[in-house]
């Protein structure tokens, strides 16, 4: 009899809450332990010396002067570093991304790693690294669009098509009582996490441990496993809290495995920590895109087509190119649609995952088209969304799982007051004389789920304990998925063991995507609903318990009790059905994946609108975004105050997208101009003076038997748009380059 799924009810009341983090004590008095906090007995340091060219050869290090100098243990070079079981270059899965890892002197990009010195201090192997002094053969460099050549590329993103739509796309714009064609650029993005990648690794035998901060464990031991030549097993890989991950610590890095081989050569725990500076390059960034959208909509304001075109780039020596194109696949009815990308090879390292990958950079273009098309029509922004808004997904035709869209745009210009915005631009100045606007943007995101597995265990004092290798990098993991665990074992939190943040725990998946809850949470629930069968089975199979013979009728868990469906005077404790059964415990484990039903036949997102205002001096250009609201549907809330710090660092993010961050590469050289926190901006508190999320009840029955859609990444894709289309409306002019500086507003 399948309890779990039929005949259980359970009633518990820790979904939903607004629990504070249960690590939060820890992180704000310093007693949680990141990587770098780890220390083994014997530790030596690592320090990477990086290159300083972008393209050609490392001729010469002087060796023998790094390894004289006091302090200094060894030297790792590509004439020394232990030989790996598999290639680097390899590609093994979809996520076996090329890493430099000294298999030779050949330089890729500026700040690849060229060797490693070990030390006794962090001191001495810094200064020995410095001493190394290396010569180089350099070569010319792109990192520009207007000097390489394009190409398309066999596939964007993790393999998706290069090319996809329906309808004449020629034909409706062909047709259109209005059209708009014109091309936004975003720049590259580079991750800078408060944790910087970093790495404690000690050798035992054959068997490796490791403190890094890490989103996917699994993937991670894999990865390992194949260069090492070890099995997964044998690597244990601590990483209860992360820095930050947004994406670039959701794969082992170059610099990660250095750390590794450099603990092999010298035979004691190393530690390599990346300085800020070095980040700009070896662990994935944003791509460069270049997005030309050409729209067309009929005298009524509908649309007539959407075409699409991106130009991205990625290394010279791997394939990822920023799948820009998602959102316009799911937001706007169209009878012709067509996206298309191609591509271009950088003197740079690998463009990987970052926050929203593809949605956060097609979205500023998008929607920027879409209110340029909206003044065309002589149209309100958000009436013309309205008037296209996709009641089916638009590539595809699926319904969606859930939408709740329209709520999201009617809630948010109510607390906003969009009513009263002028509908032509320049029309508003406040007080002191700043010219004031208004924008919107629509946000989406795809409800993603991967696969997981969880273990839950009910005890005979009435207990439980969940494991699950689950990541929290400040998202809320560590408490959000607790209240699933403690509401599918009927418990309060305080009689819940909640484990997470080991590679030995069962597979939890990667923490991206927005993906992490509603898979590690399936996970939990259906482990816990597990263990719940197993108990009352017990129960019912005793004929001294009064929930003997209830297996037709079912059982409702409530409190640590078990009691029957059709008479809830009749029933016992988790303790009481144990101890007579002269068990210490009960267990039970569970799956979380994607149910491919749904996943065939429906399209599943996240939605939200953003209203932002933005003030700007006529005379100076300076922008500041005074205020922000938005509001997002996103299925079932777990814990709400977490899901609001999601969709406001998601929005404050957007800002950074749309006012502040950009890498600049020396077009000479290929090296990054701004690689630190002085020249590579992002907002600060005074940057950010009012922001206010909204949470829209959606019910979603097909997405997951918990109902739960990601809410990481959506914020982000909503507001940058919204920004630029304020100061549209605040000054009168489009700029297209993102980010918005007051240079391309001195009018």
């Amino acid at each position: 009899m399948n309890i779990m799924n039929t005949a259980h009810v359970r009633h518990g009341s820790n979904i939903g809450q607004n629990l504070t983090r249960r690590e939060g004590a820890l992180k704000v008095t310093g007693a949680a332990r990141y990587a770098a906090d780890h220390h083994p007995a014997g530790m030596l340091y690592a320090v990477l010396a990086v290159s300083a060219v972008a393209r050609g050869r490392v001729t010469a290090l002087d060796v023998a002067a790094a390894k004289a100098h006091p302090g200094v243990v060894d030297v790792m070079t590509p004439q020394n570093a232990p030989k790996l079981a598999h290639h680097p270059d390899e590609k093994t899965n979809p996520f076996a991304f090329r890493l430099d890892i000294l298999q030779d002197a050949q330089v890729r990009y500026a700040n690849q790693p060229i060797a490693v010195v070990i030390g006794e201090s962090l001191e001495a192997a810094t200064e020995g690294a410095v001493l190394l002094a290396p010569a180089y053969q350099a070569e010319d460099v792109v990192v520009r669009f207007e000097d390489g050549e394009h190409f398309v590329p066999a596939a964007v993103g993790v393999g998706a098509p290069a090319e996809e739509g329906h309808g004449d796309v020629e034909a409706g714009l062909r047709n259109a009582a209005q059209r708009v064609d014109v091309t936004y650029d975003t720049p590259a993005h580079y991750h800078n996490a408060l944790e910087p990648h970093a790495i404690v690794a000690e050798w035992q035998g054959e068997r490796l441990i490791i403190d890094t901060p890490s989103q996917g464990m699994a993937i991670a031991q894999g990865r390992l496993a194949g260069l090492f030549g070890i099995a997964p097993e044998d690597i244990y890989i601590r990483s209860p809290y992360l820095g930050g991950g947004f994406g670039g610590k959701g794969l082992i890095a170059g610099p990660q495995v250095l750390g590794i081989m450099a603990a092999k050569l010298v035979g004691k725990p190393v530690k390599l920590v990346m300085r800020r500076e070095q980040l700009y390059g070896p662990i994935g960034h944003r791509g460069v895109t270049r997005q030309h959208m050409r729209l067309g909509a009929d005298t009524e304001g509908g649309l007539t087509a959407i075409d699409h075109h991106i130009l991205t780039a990625t290394s010279r020596f791997d394939d990822f190119f920023e799948p820009s194109a998602g959102v316009t696949h799911t937001l706007y009815a169209t009878p012709a649609l067509l996206t298309r990308y191609e591509g271009m090879r950088f003197d740079t390292g690998t463009p990987l995952f970052v926050r929203a990958p593809g949605e956060a950079s097609g979205s500023v273009a998008l929607e920027g088209a879409i209110d340029e098309l909206a003044e065309a029509c002589g149209m309100d922004p958000l009436a013309f969304r309205l008037k296209n808004y996709a009641e089916t997904e638009p590539l595809t035709g699926k319904p969606f799982t859930s939408k709740a869209l329209r709520a999201c745009y009617a809630q948010g210009a109510a607390r906003f007051g969009w009513a009263k915005r002028p509908l032509a631009a320049r029309m508003m100045t406040d007080a002191q004389g700043l010219l004031t606007g208004w924008g919107v943007g629509t946000a989406t995101f795809p409800a993603h789920m991967f696969q997981a597995s969880a273990r839950a265990e009910i005890r005979s004092d009435g207990s439980g304990v969940v494991e699950i290798g689950a990541h929290d990098m400040g998202q809320g993991a560590w408490t959000a998925l607790a209240q699933i665990a403690a509401d599918g074992l009927s418990l309060d939190m305080d009689k819940l063991t909640f484990r997470i943040g080991t590679s030995d725990l069962p597979d939890a998946g990667i923490a991206g995507g927005s993906a992490h809850t509603a898979t590690a949470g399936s996970a939990i629930h259906n482990a816990t609903g597990a263990a719940i069968a197993a108990l009352a089975d017990i129960a019912m199979r005793d004929e001294t318990s009064p929930l003997f013979g209830a297996g037709n009728a079912g059982v409702v868990s409530r409190d640590g009790h078990l009691y029957r469906r059709d008479d809830e005077s009749r029933g016992e404790s988790y303790a009481t059905i144990l101890s007579r059964a002269g068990l210490d415990s009960v267990e039970g484990r569970g799956e979380g994946a994607a149910d491919q039903a749904v996943t065939e036949n429906y399209a599943g997102h996240a939605h939200g609108a953003v209203f932002a205002e933005v003030k700007v001096d006529p005379e100076l250009g300076q922008v500041r975004v005074t205020r922000l609201v938005g509001a997002f549907a996103a299925g079932r809330v777990i814990n709400p105050r977490m899901v609001e710090s999601q969709y406001l660092g998601g929005m404050i993010w957007g800002v950074s997208f749309a006012l502040h961050e950009e890498a600049i590469m020396d077009r000479r050289t290929g090296r990054p101009v701004n690689g630190n926190l002085a020249d590579y901006h992002v907002p600060v508190n005074a940057d950010i003076p009012s922001v206010e999320a909204i949470l829209i009840d959606e019910q979603d029955s097909l997405i997951n038997a918990l109902g739960i859609k990601g809410v990481g990444e959506i914020g982000i894709t909503g507001t940058a748009g919204a920004i630029v289309n304020a100061i549209w409306h605040a000054t009168g002019i489009r700029v297209r380059s993102m980010p918005v500086t007051l240079d391309k507003l001195l009018f």
